[in-house]
């Protein structure tokens, strides 16, 4: 018996301090690439303003195999209002060191990047309540190359990430 308590404790414990981990985070949403990403396909995430008082940070997550041939990555990133109003960004992200190895966190042949979306300059707000939809497309190019990469290989999760900022 005493075994099993100190088993039901540990999961416990466990479970508070993974979940703790990432007290930051308001809203955190994936969706998984099938093969390649087209040109064409777009990542759509819908939430809700968590608060028009506090400041947010925003990031586009990615996670992406050795399979990624570039060293930047440009995407578009539009923000949807409640009220219609909408924010058009083309971003262009660092995703290798100049050596070619590629950035980002992870262990294994996966690695995970937290871009920059919102919050890094200045404070972000939520200026209106209801519900905000965020669209994410590649915009890639090789050099010299006026339409695009259609497929671009190496990228196997799209994400959004909405977190408290510090005060």
């Amino acid at each position: 018996m005493q075994k099993r308590t100190s088993w039901l404790l540990l999961a416990l414990v466990s479970l508070f301090m993974v979940t703790s981990c990432d007290s930051k985070a308001v809203y955190d949403e994936y969706k998984s690439v099938p093969n390649k990403w087209h040109k064409d396909s777009v990542a759509s995430f819908n939430f809700k303003a968590p608060d028009t008082i506090k400041n947010y940070n925003l990031y586009v997550n990615l996670r992406n195999t050795n399979d990624y041939k570039f060293s930047n990555l440009f995407l578009i990133v539009e923000l949807n209002y409640p009220n219609g109003k909408a924010v058009k960004d083309t971003l262009e992200y660092k995703m290798a060191a100049p050596n070619g190895e590629l950035l980002g966190t992870g262990f294994s042949d996966i690695k995970e990047n937290k871009l920059w979306y919102r919050g890094y300059k200045s404070p972000f707000k939520f200026s209106e309540t209801g519900d905000y939809n965020v669209n994410i497309q590649h915009a890639m190019r090789k050099n010299g190359d006026v339409n695009g990469v259609v497929n671009l290989e190496g990228i196997t999760d799209i994400g959004f990430r909405v977190e408290n900022a510090q005060e």
